[in-house]
C-alpha cells in the first residue's frame, strides 16, 4: 500500500509526500530524519492522506497534489477530514 499524504509545518506551510508506511515516515518527519523541507519545521501534523496500490499512482498523485495552489490544498483537506 502506497500513501500520499499532506502536513502541515510549523510555519503553517503544506507539504506533500508519499510513503509505504506513513506512521513512520510522520515520525521521521518529526525527529527531523525526512525531507529536507520539513526538516527546519518540525513539528508537523498529518492532514490528509490517500492509500494507492501501487507507487506509479501515488506518485502521479503527489505531482497532482503539489501543483495545486494552497487554497486547493486546504479545501482538500477541509472536505475530506478524518480527523
Amino acid at each position: 500500500m502506497y500513501y500520499v499524504y499532506i502536513v502541515e509545518c510549523r510555519d503553517k506551510t503544506l507539504y506533500t509526500g508519499y510513503t509505504t508506511n506513513l506512521e513512520k515516515r510522520i515520525k521521521a518527519q518529526n525527529e527531523k530524519k525526512g525531507a529536507k523541507y520539513t526538516r527546519g519545521r518540525v513539528p508537523v501534523i498529518l492532514k490528509y492522506y490517500e492509500e494507492y496500490e501501487n507507487k506509479v499512482d501515488a506518485m502521479k498523485r503527489e505531482a497532482q497534489i503539489k501543483k495545486l495552489r494552497k487554497s486547493k490544498k486546504l479545501k482538500l483537506i477541509e472536505e475530506n477530514a478524518k480527523y
